[in-house]
């Protein structure tokens, strides 16, 4: 049975208390938070004011995903606003060890993320010290696009490093998650599946998060 961390990038801004309100009464084990800064990815979210905002009304595990540069200037602000997990993404540390000690550091659990075209075997020298693999399965930036099916392949390879290695790591499917391909993810090697429009624009979102949490 996976983890299902709805993503609050695909929520209703202007009712975000509302949604925080329905992922808080749902299966749903974890919430998702996109930060992107513009530069890293050709968008633009939100930051630490909203993640401090959600952390004081939700009950779920935040699952805070950085596609930024420099992350490892803002771990500290990131634990005080209420992030439980920080991902920050292998293309964007030049210094990827140090950054998952400093997480570590204030407490959290560290994610490594990875883009489509990023190999699984760079992640071989720090899967052992690290607790999730945020896999990008669409090219980060933007919520509502398709599953790239080679991420399938990647799942599989990622889970025999994990085994091979004794790691630890969970890992997570970020982009284009449905409950169409949701059983596959899972069966490919996947522990966290998240989703955001598939849960967001769905007519009864709690039931949506039933039924992916039953796959």
């Amino acid at each position: 049975m996976p983890l299902i961390a709805p993503s609050l990038l695909s929520a209703n801004f202007l009712r975000l208390e509302e949604d925080v309100d329905m992922i808080n009464r749902s299966e749903a084990d974890w919430l998702h938070l996109d930060v992107m800064d513009g530069r890293f990815v050709p968008n633009i979210s939100f930051g630490l004011p909203v993640i401090a905002a959600v952390n004081r009304k939700a009950t779920k595990t935040l699952d805070v995903h950085l596609m930024i540069v420099e992350p490892e200037k803002y771990i500290s602000d990131f634990a005080k606003a209420g992030a439980h997990y920080l991902s920050v993404h292998i293309e964007a540390c030049n210094h990827l060890h140090r950054t998952v000690q400093m997480i570590h550091g204030e407490g959290m659990k560290a994610g490594v993320a990875i883009n489509p075209h990023t190999p699984v075997h760079l992640l071989k020298d720090i899967i052992a010290d690290i607790d999730l693999v945020c896999m990008m399965s669409v090219n980060p930036g933007f919520g509502g696009q398709k599953f790239i099916p080679h991420t399938l392949k990647k799942i599989a390879e990622l889970r025999a490093l994990i085994n091979e290695t004794g790691s630890k790591a969970l890992i997570e499917i970020d982009g284009g998650v449905t409950l169409e391909n949701a059983g596959t993810i899972v069966a490919a090697g996947a522990d966290v599946l998240v989703a955001g429009n598939t849960v967001f624009s769905a007519s009864d979102p709690v039931a949506m998060i039933s039924q992916l949490k039953a796959i």
